[in-house]
């Protein structure tokens, strides 16, 4: 008798768990359609020259998301240098504008957008729901993947229960070891060799064309200047590329590092080859596994070869994700900070069937995580007053 009274409350509760965010999902809805709405009654048809060209470009915030390529429904525009390039004549729809994170982007309508409310002021790493500590309970993913393998296990889980088809992640080639590129994955292989860190930027929001049309569902893995765009898109009420992304799982991220440079510097310092690195971690040094063991290279031999663009985010912890993941200050473990209830279903979900395992944050962690935030927004707002 007490066994079936305690299957009908939990019954209840996750019924009017249910109710809860269907509710939720309907309001985001109706305030996603209101918003775009609004944005087209108050926007002007814009050329490329006229909006990014002349107020990113020419000033050097592009970040080089590669959203404006994507979403050019004529195909104007390509993705060369990191920027992007006109290269067909303008038919000044705006739609790259809308979608650049870097243009006219404003934090509080998209924090209404997302959660619902804006955020306080002692939020300094966004709006969140809870943190914890994760990480796969299978050795296997955890010495391929990265710290924890959190992002890993969650995309293999959600694959592996019908609730994505695939994943936008980045991956890397055999002719450029650890040059990573934007990638498609929509089996566990596929899923598990792309698992680990580069530290060079890769525009994931390019490979959103291939899924286009196959792809009901999807979960996206990226930084948060790229977390931004998809929100800008989602925002704008674009039914394309972005509209059959279901999660985005955010990466903390203090900058990238041009790939060239990085990798001389590695060859240079620490006579390793591209092709003999296994992985790569940023914990006080820049350490490199290879086959041999490990050595590490100082933070601020690499320093000089960071993009220009990182020092325009102001975004450390990917504030705008469902779930945002990262490292810092663990060994073994991945940082979690579930910030939706998108977010909260797949990571409890995950967690129920035992494919991670949890523990409580420890105080070095949260004080690393909120020094990183306050550094990276007070560095943006230092340069704006320059």
């Amino acid at each position: 008798m007490r066994q079936a009274g305690a299957f009908r409350i939990r019954n209840r509760i996750a019924r009017a768990r249910l109710r809860i965010n269907v509710f939720h999902c309907v309001r985001r809805q109706i305030y996603t359609s209101a918003l775009f709405i609004l944005s087209s009654m108050s926007s002007t048809r814009m050329s490329f020259q006229e909006s990014l060209a002349k107020r990113v470009l020419e000033t050097e915030r592009c970040v080089g998301c590669g959203a404006c390529v994507t979403i050019c429904p004529f195909n104007c525009l390509e993705y060369k240098g990191e920027r992007p390039e006109l290269v067909r004549e303008c038919k000044n729809c705006g739609i790259c504008a809308r979608t650049c994170p870097q243009y006219e982007w404003i934090s509080r309508e998209m924090e209404e957008l997302v959660f619902h409310r804006e955020r306080k002021p002692d939020e300094s790493f966004g709006i969140f729901s809870r943190l914890v500590t994760a990480k796969a309970a299978d050795k296997e993913i955890l010495e391929t993947s990265q710290d924890g393998g959190l992002v890993s296990i969650l995309l293999l889980f959600a694959l592996g229960s019908g609730l994505i088809d695939g994943a936008i992640v980045s991956g890397t080639t055999k002719e450029k070891p650890f040059l990573p590129i934007p990638r498609l994955a929509t089996t566990p292989g596929e899923i598990l060799s792309c698992a680990g860190t580069r530290y060079s930027y890769s525009a994931n929001i390019l490979a959103l064309p291939k899924a286009a049309g196959k792809m009901k569902s999807l979960a996206f893995v990226g930084t948060p200047c790229q977390i931004r765009a998809i929100r800008k898109m989602q925002s704008a009420g674009l039914k394309g590329n972005a509209a059959n992304i279901k999660v985005l799982i955010g990466l903390m991220c203090s900058e990238c590092f041009v790939y060239e440079g990085l990798i001389k510097e590695i060859q240079e310092k620490l006579g390793i080859k591209p092709a003999e690195i296994k992985k790569m971690n940023i914990k006080g040094k820049m350490w490199i596994t290879t086959e041999q063991g490990t050595k590490a290279i100082s933070l601020v031999d690499v320093k000089k070869y960071a993009r220009t663009s990182c020092r325009l985010c102001e975004d450390f912890s990917s504030e705008f994700a469902d779930i945002s993941a990262g490292g810092i200050g663990l060994e073994g473990w991945t940082l979690a900070i579930i910030r939706t209830g998108i977010g909260e279903t797949l990571f409890s979900k995950a967690s129920r069937v035992g494919v991670i395992k949890e523990a409580e944050p420890n105080e070095g962690t949260l004080r690393l995580l909120y020094k990183l935030s306050t550094k990276k927004a007070k560095s943006l707002s230092e340069q704006n007053r320059d």
